[in-house]
C-alpha cells in the first residue's frame, strides 16, 4: 500500500519527530548539538517556519512549529537533514544514512494540544532519566520559556503570550505548567498521532481541516476523528 503524503497545512502548528537510523546517536558532542540548532535557525528563517519548541535528544529530536508558507516545512527539513548529515559524516569519519527514513509529523489542534506538546517536548530528557529537572537540560527550548536564556531559534506561539501580561508572569506560568507534567494519555496521543501522521484534534477541528486538504486526515471513516479528544 502506498504511504500517505505528509500532512502539512500552512498556518497550523505541527509536531515533528526525526530519529536516528537504528536508534544510533545523531549527536556525539556539543558541537553537533549546536550545529543542528544553527541549521534550524538558518533554514527556518529562509523557508518561513516558526519554531515554537524543540528538544535534541541523543538519537532523535522533536520540534513544535508552524509553517507560514506552502512547502516550508518539507523544504526546511530537507535542507537541514542533508546539510547536517554531510557535515556529521565528514567530521566523524563515517558514510551512509543517519536518519531512520523520513521525518514524522502531524497537525495538532492549538487550543487542546499546543501547550501539552510543549510540555511533552521539554520533559523528554526527564522521562529518559538524563536529568532530574528540565532546567538541567541545555538542548531544549525550556530555558527560553523559563526565562533562563534568550534562544534566537524560538518564536513563541500566541497561546504562550496569553499566559501572562508580563515576561515574568508568562515564565512563571509556563514553569508551573511544566512542573504539573503531562498525563500519560496526552503523551500517548501526541506520540501516536505524529508517528502515524493522523491529525490530532476534536471532530470540529478535523472537519475544518478537510476543507483545506484532499489528504485523508484520520484512520477511521470520513467524518470521524482518529483520536478521542481528551477531557478539558
Amino acid at each position: 500500500m502506498a504511504r500517505l503524503p505528509r500532512l502539512t497545512i500552512t498556518g497550523y502548528p505541527q509536531h515533528v519527530i526525526l530519529r536516528g537510523n537504528d536508534r544510533q546517536d545523531i549527536f556525539r558532542n556539543t558541537t553537533d548539538y549546536q550545529r543542528m540548532l544553527d541549521l534550524f535557525e538558518q533554514h527556518s528563517r529562509e523557508q518561513g517556519v516558526d519554531i515554537h519548541a524543540y528538544v535534541l535528544m541523543t538519537n532523535h529530536l522533536h520540534l513544535l512549529l508552524t509553517p507560514q508558507k506552502d512547502q516550508a516545512l518539507p523544504k526546511m527539513m530537507q535542507a537541514v537533514g542533508r546539510s547536517y548529515v554531510q557535515i556529521f559524516n565528514k567530521v566523524h569519519g563515517r558514510t551512509g544514512t543517519l536518519w531512520e527514513g523520513r521525518y514524522r509529523s502531524t497537525v495538532i489542534q492549538t487550543e487542546r494540544y499546543l501547550l501539552a506538546c510543549m510540555v511533552y517536548i521539554d520533559l523528554n530528557p526527564v522521562r529518559a532519566h538524563m536529568v532530574a529537572q528540565p532546567d538541567d537540560y541545555v538542548w531544549s527550548s525550556y530555558g527560553h520559556y523559563a526565562g533562563r536564556r534568550n534562544d534566537r531559534l524560538i518564536t513563541p506561539h500566541a497561546l504562550y503570550w496569553g499566559l501572562g501580561n508580563t515576561p515574568f508572569a508568562r515564565e512563571a506560568a509556563y514553569v508551573e505548567i511544566v512542573q504539573a507534567g503531562i498525563q500519560a494519555d496526552q503523551q500517548r496521543v501526541l506520540t501516536d498521532a505524529t508517528l502515524s501522521g493522523w491529525a490530532l484534534g476534536d471532530t470540529k477541528f478535523i472537519a475544518g481541516l478537510k476543507a483545506q486538504t484532499p489528504r485523508r486526515l484520520s484512520k477511521g471513516k470520513a467524518g470521524r476523528p482518529f483520536l478521542k479528544p481528551l477531557p478539558d
